[in-house]
């Protein structure tokens, strides 16, 4: 069973109701240009909804509605004349029969060839800032190319050049006669671009732009820049589907001069809502819908999406997520209604999955469905490997998930978990106990107390001092996290965790989980590589969202520790040391990696290479424990004088 994790028009999240208020909104404001932003985290589901929007506009011969990828064209010199260019040929190519259309795209794609040749001039490229060249620059470049033809300049050719300088006279020649300045050469593209919808004879152009968050920040703000300074005119409406956040840190990025506030919003949320009039954000989803988002994958995958059954199971779970505030989830009652009495076995099996993963995929993913898909994916898989080297009934889906959990999001509290059950006896750690013991609620009971006072000179019992707690305990208590996940039933601490550790330790996958990302994948290679690649996918690191910087980080960590030799600097510290600068969130886990290290076999690298990545306080008392430790090593004179010298240094300073 393997739950596709791709954008789908089937809604099993009930968003049809955000993309038909986006289609309403479009169809009542037919003349005014409109910019609509659809928001969410990646995974949210932004791209299935711009699918039923799309499909919402099928078979309406007055509005044509056009799909553009922005992350498809990731790597073109300059976003902006490929997003025209784009949605002119799409024009075209939806009315092919149409003369007038062509002939307005001939001078529209015209004033592209145009652009194109500015940029090929360097120096007359056009941006937001210095706006496109007006017609004496273009002359003069002209007269300049001409001058150099016998000349072949560094990466042209002397042919280069006289193509450039005859494409150049002729748009020239062609140019009206009183176009000088930025304004009016807008006001003229805007024109032409008027005339190519009058032509398409249509009431509405709609673009849908879809995964914009995955481009690098020059092509997100590239493509942005050209919807508005370009592209919108009346008539016209842009979908925008995209994470604002990662807009925003486009924006940071392209305009790094900015200052970073004004009053209460900062300049990067203030240039995102000038370029977006209408923003809708998708909810994440909550307990009870992930139940039944749960149950309607597995569903769905068992039976197919056409199957009558799974119909009225979907006709359902929309009827029960009118009001998610009052879903019971599709509990069995609800699902014998649907099935008419009659509920198959992979129905049941469907249920009670989702019976027992709901809490902690709610928790864990924060209602993301692309990281819910992923953790069913991953999990079944587990289970799967299990029933086959025939420790199955061992293996139970609550403590599986919530095992899971903890691997899937916190990597270095679960190897700490892992190790402990694989050294105890009955693969049941002390330490797992005691720490369920002290953050779980004891149940009341009255058994063995009395509330009645003491009598008069009859001392009062004192309490006994509480245990002192095991030191991975006392770590444990500070990670909000870790604490949240004790308190998940089922507790763990009577549990043979062996099978567990032993099903899901899995460290073929470099990052983790079943179907990780290959943009990661490359993006981990680069950072296992020399300073300088892993400086250049600074930006791409950048771009990680909280879930894939640990992803990464992990993988990475991963690598390293299976090197054979510590004594000179391994492939990818470099990498650790990008993404920590990039994301101080990382810190605890690159204290645990560094802890991880056998001190006896490191080289002074181990000492040395961390400096610049600890910024939190509390951070940086740890790290130089650490240091100190190494300071006082016996077996490693190397590595303990570079100790010493960090410290003696830092202490200067």
């Amino acid at each position: 069973m393997f739950l596709n994790d791709q954008e789908t028009a089937t809604d099993l999240l009930h968003y049809e109701a955000i993309a038909q208020t986006i289609v309403s909104l479009i169809l009542n404001t037919p003349k005014a240009p409109m910019t609509i932003g659809v928001h969410g985290d990646w995974g949210a589901g932004k791209s299935s909804v711009l699918k039923m929007i799309e499909g919402s506009f099928a078979g309406k011969d007055r509005v044509l509605c056009l799909w553009f990828n922005g992350w498809a064209f990731e790597g073109f010199e300059d976003a902006k004349i490929v997003v025209i260019e784009t949605i002119v040929e799409e024009l075209k190519r939806a009315r092919p029969t149409t003369a007038k259309v062509a002939e307005a795209a001939k001078k529209v794609l015209k004033r592209i060839d145009w652009l194109k040749l500015v940029q090929k001039a360097g120096g007359y490229a056009f941006t937001v800032a210095t706006g496109i060249p007006t017609f004496d620059q273009m002359s003069g470049f002209c007269d300049l190319v001409t001058s150099f033809v016998s000349k072949a300049q560094a990466g042209a050719t002397a042919s280069d050049f006289e193509e450039a300088a005859k494409k150049a006279s002729e748009f020239i020649k062609e140019a009206p006669g009183d176009s000088g300045n930025l304004s009016e050469h807008i006001h003229a593209f805007r024109g032409e671009f008027k005339e190519l919808l009058a032509a398409a004879d249509i009431d509405q152009l709609v673009v849908i732009v879809d995964d914009l968050d995955r481009c690098l920040p020059k092509t997100a703000i590239s493509t942005l820049e050209a919807i508005r300074l370009f592209l919108f005119v009346d008539h016209t409406a842009f979908v925008i589907g995209a994470d604002e956040m990662m807009i925003e840190y486009a924006v940071r990025e392209h305009f790094p001069d900015l200052p970073p506030s004004s009053g209460p919003v900062s300049y990067a949320r203030n240039y995102l809502e000038k370029l977006i009039q209408v923003p809708f954000r998708i909810p994440a989803l909550g307990a009870a819908e992930t139940r039944v988002y749960v149950t309607l994958l597995i569903a769905e995958s068992v039976l197919g999406p056409t199957d009558e059954r799974f119909v009225r199971l979907l006709r359902a779970a929309r009827e029960d997520m009118k009001q998610p505030w009052k879903s019971r989830g599709l509990d069995r009652l609800a699902v014998e209604t649907a099935m008419q009495g009659e509920v198959p076995q992979e129905i049941k099996l469907a249920l009670t999955m989702s019976a027992h993963v709901t809490g902690i995929l709610s928790e864990g993913t924060r209602g993301n469905p692309r990281q819910i898909k992923r953790f069913l994916n991953s999990m079944m898989l587990r289970h799967a490997i299990a029933d086959a080297r025939g420790f199955g009934a061992e293996i139970k889906r609550p403590v599986l998930a919530k095992i899971m959990l903890a691997e899937r999001f916190k990597p270095e509290f679960y190897e700490q978990v892992a190790r402990l059950a694989a050294s105890h006896p009955e693969g049941k750690p002390d330490t797992v106990r005691a720490f369920e013991a002290h953050v779980r609620p004891i149940p009341p009971s009255g058994e063995g107390k009395s509330n009645k006072p003491a009598a008069k000179g009859e001392r009062k019992a004192v309490a006994a001092p509480a245990p002192s707690l095991p030191p991975e305990v006392v770590e444990w208590e500070k990670s909000d996290w870790v604490r949240g996940w004790a308190m998940i039933d089922p507790p763990l601490g009577d549990v043979d965790l062996r099978p567990y550790v032993f099903v899901t330790r899995d460290k073929r996958i470099s990052l983790g989980g079943l179907v990780a990302s290959s943009h990661l994948e490359r993006l981990v290679d680069v950072l296992m590589g020399p300073q300088m690649a892993v400086s250049g996918a600074a930006q791409e690191v950048g771009k990680l969202t909280g879930p894939d910087q640990e992803e990464v980080f992990e993988a990475i960590r991963g690598r390293i520790l299976q090197e054979d030799n510590f004594g000179t600097k391994p492939r990818g510290v470099d990498g650790l040391v990008q993404m920590v600068k990039t994301h101080p969130a990382l810190q605890r886990r690159l204290l645990t990696f560094i802890r991880e290290l056998q001190a006896d076999k490191s080289g002074t690298w181990a000492a040395s290479s961390w400096g610049s990545c600890f910024s939190d306080p509390g951070m940086v008392a740890e790290y130089r424990a650490i240091l100190k430790g190494w300071s006082e090593l016996g077996d490693n004179k190397a590595l303990q004088i570079a100790a010493q010298g960090i410290l003696k240094f830092e202490g200067r300073t």
